[in-house]
């Protein structure tokens, strides 16, 4: 049994029936969490050590590689009955909506850094937790509204597009298809 398997059997059967209706946005935010760990970990790499006096730049740098670890992620598994588009086409529409949204999660920095000139007389205790609340916290949820909205209405508009390649039997497969085709199973 696979590990997704485990989990969703685990789920009591009210909230399973959810789970499943909900799956895109339940693995959209797991692949989330886990491009904001890669995110965090390339950011304060730069902007501790060699990006120190360039927040933004480092902020931009780790937000364009999360964005394709991302890319690869949703399209092959969040997104992965969903299409209607030709690949490159797909992607570059994910790219550019990911291009605004990490522009819209390092809004809150560069207004904090830029504006009200907040590294100038901050310790570096303050400028990590400050960074942290304004680029992990505040950027990426205006980011994440921003990017499932788009993602679903632009990138990938075709719910159950790719089910035939995904495994199911038909256009529009069954829930019973569509909850194998989630947990892994062809």
């Amino acid at each position: 049994m696979s590990l997704v398997d485990q989990a969703v059997s685990r789920v009591p059967q009210p909230f399973r029936d959810v789970v499943l209706r909900h799956h895109e946005l339940i693995k959209f935010a797991i692949v989330g969490g886990t491009t904001m760990v890669f995110d965090l970990a390339i950011f304060y790499s730069l902007s501790l050590t060699i990006l120190e006096q360039k927040p933004v730049v480092a902020k931009i740098i780790s937000g364009v590689m999360a964005t394709i670890l991302s890319y690869i992620l949703n399209r092959e598994w969040s997104f992965k009955n969903r299409g209607g588009r030709e690949r490159h086409h797909e992607a570059l529409l994910f790219f550019t909506i990911s291009g605004i949204g990490v522009v819209i999660a390092a809004a809150p920095l560069f207004i904090a850094n830029n504006v009200f000139d907040f590294r100038s007389t901050a310790s570096l205790t303050t400028l990590v937790i400050v960074d942290f609340i304004l680029n992990y916290v505040i950027g990426n949820v205006l980011q994440m509204v921003f990017r499932f909205w788009a993602l679903r209405r632009f990138a990938f508009p075709e719910e159950n597009a790719r089910g035939a390649a995904a495994g199911s039997t038909g256009f529009d497969p069954t829930p019973e298809e569509l909850a194998e085709e989630e947990l892994g199973h062809s």
